[in-house]
Order: structure tokens, then C-alpha cells, then sequence
């Protein structure tokens, strides 16, 4: 049973939308930005275990953010409409529903990008240090 009030709840919702969003972009354009780009590979790590490790025993692209704000939202009565957090943002955003197979290739192309990006950049600059 739910005990907290829904003017708490709505304004959790709205600051999932908001972290959860800042958060994604900042993965994908974390890096460049040079004084972000250690920051940068930490987040895309730490949300590559939780997609691929966590993954294993809460399903494939788990996400914590996700698991949270999804909580919410049932506590506020929505329905959950998305199985991805991308896909639920677009539609959420801007109300165009494009295909969850190709919101999630989208998703896996940007993200192993971004990681790789990072990656290469955070080496390169250890390696210039030595």
C-alpha cells in the first residue's frame, strides 16, 4: 500500500523524467567535454552492469533509474506502456511511437558508441600522461 502522498509522487515522477533524461544525454555526449570524460566512462560503466550484470538475474537492460521511476508510476495508477526507458521517453516527450525493436537498436548502436568513445579517449589520455 502506498502511504505517500501523490504531490510527492508527481513531483518524483518529474524528476525521473528530468535526471533520467540529463543522465542519458550525458552519456552519449559526456566525452566531449575533456574535464568530463573520466565522469563520463564511469556512468556509461556503471550503466553497462547494470544492463549486462544486474541484467542476468533482473533481465537484459535492467536498469535501477528505470526500476525506480517505473515504481512510481504504478503508484500513481499509469500503465506502464514501454518496456524500454528510451522508447517511454520519446513517446512521453514527444508523443511519436516508433518501434520499440528499432528505438532499442538505436539505443545499443549510441550507447557502445559513446562507451567506445570514452574508452579510447580516457586511454589515450593516461597513455600521454606516462
Amino acid at each position: 500500500m502506498n502511504t505517500m502522498p501523490e504531490s510527492i509522487l508527481k513531483i518524483i515522477d518529474v524528476f525521473f523524467i528530468g535526471f533520467h533524461t540529463i543522465l542519458i544525454l550525458f552519456n552519449v555526449f559526456g566525452w566531449l567535454v575533456p574535464r568530463w570524460r573520466v565522469a563520463n566512462f564511469i556512468s556509461l560503466s556503471l550503466t553497462a552492469f547494470s544492463w549486462f550484470i544486474l541484467g542476468i538475474w533482473f533481465g537484459w537492460g535492467y536498469c535501477v533509474c528505470t526500476d525506480w521511476h517505473w515504481q512510481i508510476r504504478e503508484m500513481l495508477g499509469y500503465q506502464n506502456t514501454s518496456y524500454s526507458y528510451i522508447h517511454f521517453l520519446i513517446l512521453e516527450l514527444t508523443n511519436i511511437d516508433i518501434p520499440a525493436k528499432l528505438v532499442d537498436a538505436c539505443t545499443g548502436i549510441l550507447f557502445f558508441t559513446a562507451f567506445l568513445i570514452s574508452a579510447y579517449l580516457n586511454l589515450r589520455k593516461r597513455i600521454a600522461k606516462k
